[in-house]
């Protein structure tokens, strides 16, 4: 594989190990405004109405920040049925074909996500709730991590392929 593929594989994986690493961190973060609001609504009678909402966003923004991570360590699941039989080469052959459905779906999703993000950002979208809280900055991380889920997805396309070729990227 020439050096610039490589140097892409390495900078993509290392950029959503990081990212991966970081967004599990935020399950914390969730369960403590859960517990906040359990406590606040036990103790003090005091219902707020931003929590629910709030474990929503967090939530969103765990499984969209993590899985360009998750996919880079194999971690979704996969229906198995003839797959697993396979040698670790024609895996690999195989997943270099159905990666192109994989970017494809990624591409319509990250052009949608741009598309609903500047509608969020030009006419300041709020969420109709009781909160209503903007919706831009949940949107620009959600489109952020397709985008990194799109550039796992060819990194995890180059290593396929240099897999099929009898190579191993490191």
């Amino acid at each position: 594989m020439p050096g610039a593929v490589k140097a892409y594989v390495r900078y993509v994986e290392a950029v959503n190990r990081v990212v991966g690493r970081l967004a599990m961190y935020l399950i914390f973060v969730m369960i403590g405004i859960l517990l906040y609001s359990s406590f606040s609504r036990t103790f003090y009678n005091v219902p707020i109405v931003w929590v629910m909402e709030m474990g929503q966003f967090l939530l969103a923004a765990y499984y969209l920040l993590g899985g360009a991570y998750a996919m880079q360590i194999d971690g979704h699941v996969r229906m198995d049925l003839l797959y697993g039989r396979l040698s670790p080469r024609k895996k690999a052959f195989t997943d270099t074909i159905t990666a192109f459905f994989l970017i494809f779906y990624l591409v319509v999703l990250l052009m949608g996500g741009i598309s609903s993000t500047d509608y969020a950002l030009t006419y300041d979208q709020k969420n109709y709730t009781a909160w209503g809280p903007p919706l831009a900055p949940i949107k620009i991380i959600m489109t952020f991590g397709i985008f990194l889920m799109l550039l796992q997805a060819v990194a995890i396309f180059f290593r396929d392929l240099a897999r099929v070729r009898g190579e191993e990227l490191e």
